[in-house]
């Protein structure tokens, strides 16, 4: 399929696809990726298949988590984007293979995220949600303008750090 819903200067984002399965395995199998998400590793690339064709947040909500590319030579880097929570709020995730770590892509991919659900989704707030102490992502939400609204425990991790940005437009 390929058809990318939006860029960025350096990124390409699409809904996911069966043939990204084989590289989502491989970002999930890195613990240094998992760290701090609360998240296991998935076990076969059967699994994720099954997991992208459960997939249901493009359906229910018109939004979901997207496949990062870069732009110059569509290699996958990660994804990026947002889903409808257990708490009932628009929160914005993102996670990359370590070799795209330290390069901007993060804070590049969330700022993207944020405008296309601003001004194309017309999303009225975007939450953030990530531990304490996990700096490096605390750091990309606030370079993107997010700011920091309060702690709190999620998914049986405490001490996660939330921060969210209102649409600006609306």
């Amino acid at each position: 399929m390929n058809s990318f819903l939006f860029e960025s200067p350096r990124l390409k984002f699409r809904d996911w696809e069966i043939s990204d399965a084989s590289w989502l395995k491989e970002l999930n199998d890195d613990p240094n990726v998992l760290k701090y998400t609360g998240d296991r590793p998935f076990l076969t690339i059967l699994e994720v298949e099954d997991f992208i064709d459960n997939y249901d947040q493009y359906q229910n909500f018109g939004y979901g988590r997207w496949a990062v590319f870069l732009r110059e030579n569509n290699v996958p880097i990660g994804w990026c984007g947002l889903r409808c929570n257990e708490e009932e709020t628009i929160d914005i995730g993102f996670r990359f293979f370590q070799v795209s770590w330290n390069k901007g892509y993060a804070t590049e991919a969330v700022i993207a995220t944020l405008n296309y659900a601003f001004d194309e989704l017309k999303i009225l707030e975007v939450v953030g949600r990530t531990s304490n102490a996990n700096v490096a992502s605390k750091r990309v939400l606030e370079k993107a303008g997010m700011k920091f609204w309060k702690e709190g425990e999620v998914h049986g991790l405490e001490d996660v750090q939330y921060y969210r940005m209102r649409n600006p437009y609306l």
